[in-house]
């Protein structure tokens, strides 16, 4: 019998060893041939990159380091980081798509405790039976829909085609309290109800959709986890949706993101609208990169999820005072989430009309229009609803103002647009920054003092190149992990910042004999060392032949570099002894600089 929670467990709990385990079973050409017809280049395989617009391929994907890299770009990664940014996915959920793949059940911490091979084992299977569950009723849904003329007629009348119902999954629920059971054997079994397929009332089993359109719900991955169904009368409720479940969380996911990823990738943008209706029938006339909410506003789980898949995100609403109530939730929870470089725009229609209807009438190329050239930035938006009911004019108003954009003002994360509204706060009101800090409970009021001159810090006794070339030895490293043996410290030199990640490396690719560059990728992500490697990468805009140049004379450039380093950093250990021999030096510091000038 099902029992538990699906729930992915968290980055920091995912070990170490079951990354370096699914890298290991997935091959990264075979994964991103599904996604990218690749080409064989070398020793390499070669596409036009998936992330940005190119005539001549530059994107490489290199089988025997399992990882990728676009010359034009600079996006890289392992195979966890392709499905990332293909796909749009969290670490954890990219996690889960590959380990699904490779048949592999992601481990999880409960109570402190780390499940053992036979608790994944069992958790993975109820994890499968869960979405066979779903698939087959969605297969069954989709079968019925061809043997029943009422709900292809309504779908007719709806002006939808049976390309976007294909498209979509689209399917019908037959009348009836039990319909199910001809496609389950056992029915009712404990993971019909665990997926919310069937419900159990004080005993009587029947199940949830009858008589209605159906609407398949899919998770990222394309795996479907829930449905949304219409009755195709004036019934009560018109709208019905899959409860809660394991697999189902309505506040993570959207409708039609899955289906709308090529679009949203192909126009740069992605609109939310309100219900799933209108996702197909903006389908139907050419716009394919719009999702809807579940039967609840939007949440900050979805405006993460959204800006993960687009820089743009265009949200409309209804005229109406609801829609105008549901895009002001959607503003509040998406404050905390901004991001400078992220814009969020808000569209509303006409009050007799929804997107469906809309578009209907007026058509594709009327909606567009209407959507880049009438929606408001979110900015615009912000102030327009708190101005709506305020007198300016008055000592009042701006009170209320301040009283109101307060504590929405404080919940943005961003820094530059928070500056900015927070300025615009300030000009509206008349109220002076500093002073308008102090009212907002964030600073004191800053006294006027005569104005400071600043010099810029002294140049550093290091050279430029002494920068460069731990980049260069940490990228070279990368590319060839047997070089590990190589990378050797005196125990005297103090290994921080870029040494320190060069270190590391070494003792990674050391103590891991097959480690791919691909899995210290990911072994070193939300590290201090992550932020190195990804500058690294980003900055690989060199070609190919060295790009993968494991050569003799690489070797020994590599291993010159290392004894080069060491030297420098002697010399950056030693001049910084000699400036603290100014105010004086502990027995071990001095002990450490004779040292140093003996070598």
């Amino acid at each position: 019998m099902f029992s538990g929670s699906l729930t992915v467990c968290p980055v920091e709990m995912i070990p170490s060893e079951f990354i370096d385990d699914l890298l290991a079973r997935t091959d990264i050409v075979d994964l991103i041939d599904q996604y990218v017809p690749l080409k064989k280049g070398g020793a390499n395989y070669m596409a036009c990159c998936p992330f940005h617009k190119e005539k001549s391929p530059s994107f490489s994907v290199s089988p025997g380091k399992q990882f990728y890299h676009c010359f034009g770009c600079g996006a890289h990664g392992s195979a966890i980081g392709f499905v990332m940014e293909y796909q749009g996915l969290s670490f954890t959920e990219a996690v889960q798509l590959l380990a699904d793949r490779a048949g592999m059940a992601v481990p999880q911490v409960k109570g402190g405790r780390q499940e053992n091979a036979e608790q994944r084992a069992a958790r993975k299977q109820q994890q499968d039976s869960l979405e066979q569950t779903v698939q087959t009723a969605a297969d069954f849904y989709t079968q019925q829909l061809s043997q029943h003329l009422q709900a292809q007629n309504y779908l007719q009348k709806r002006g939808l085609s049976a390309e976007i119902a294909k498209h979509y999954g689209i399917g019908y629920a037959p009348e009836g309290w039990q319909p199910l059971s001809q496609a389950f054997k056992d029915y009712p079994n404990p993971f019909l109800l665990a997926s919310g397929m069937v419900v159990d009332n004080e005993g009587k089993q029947y199940d949830r959709f009858r008589h209605r359109i159906m609407f398949p719900i899919r998770a990222v991955s394309g795996r479907i986890i829930g449905f949304g169904g219409r009755v195709l009368d004036d019934s009560k409720p018109k709208y019905l949706n899959s409860p809660d479940t394991p697999l189902f969380d309505k506040g993570k996911n959207l409708y039609g993101l899955y289906e709308a990823r090529e679009a949203i990738r192909d126009k740069g943008r992605v609109l939310v609208v309100e219900g799933y209706m209108d996702v197909v029938a903006l389908a139907q006339f050419g716009i394919g990169y719009a999702v809807a909410a579940l039967g609840t506003a939007t949440t900050a789980d979805h405006i993460k999820l959204l800006m993960r898949h687009s820089d743009d995100i265009y949200f409309c609403f209804d005229g109406d005072t609801a829609g105008k109530k549901a895009a002001w939730r959607a503003l509040e929870n998406a404050l905390p989430q901004l991001q400078d470089g992220k814009s969020l725009h808000f569209l509303f229609l006409p009050e007799q009309h929804d997107p469906d209807s809309y578009i209907r009438q007026y058509g594709e190329k009327t909606f567009e229009d209407m959507l880049l050239h009438q929606s408001k930035p979110l900015s615009a938006y912000f102030w327009d609803a708190l101005t709506e009911h305020s007198d300016l004019q008055t000592q009042e108003g701006k009170a209320e103002l301040v009283k109101q954009a307060a504590p929405l003002l404080k919940q943005i994360a961003a820094p530059t647009l928070s500056f900015l509204l927070k300025q615009e706060l300030s000009q509206k009101t008349g109220i002076d920054p500093a002073n308008l800090a102090y009212l907002m409970g964030q600073a004191a009021p800053q006294k006027h003092v005569q104005a400071r001159t600043y010099k810029l810090p002294q140049q550093d006794f290091r050279q430029p190149e002494t920068v460069a070339l731990p980049h260069k030895q940490i990228r070279t490293l990368l590319f060839n992990p047997q070089w590990a043996e190589y990378v050797v410290f005196p125990d005297y030199l103090a290994l921080e910042g870029d040494l320190g990640c060069l270190a590391e490396l070494a003792n990674f690719f050391g103590s891991k004999t097959q480690a791919t560059a691909a899995q210290a990728i990911e072994h070193y992500r939300d590290t201090i060392y992550a932020p190195t490697i990804e500058h690294i990468f980003s900055h690989t805009l060199y070609n190919q032949e060295s790009f993968s140049d494991s050569s003799e004379e690489k070797l020994q450039e590599f291993r010159d570099g290392i004894v080069r380093l060491i030297q420098d950093a002697k010399n950056v250990q030693i001049e910084y002894l000699k400036q603290r021999s100014k105010v004086g030096l502990s027995s071990e510091e001095k002990k450490l600089l004779l040292q140093l000038l003996k070598k």
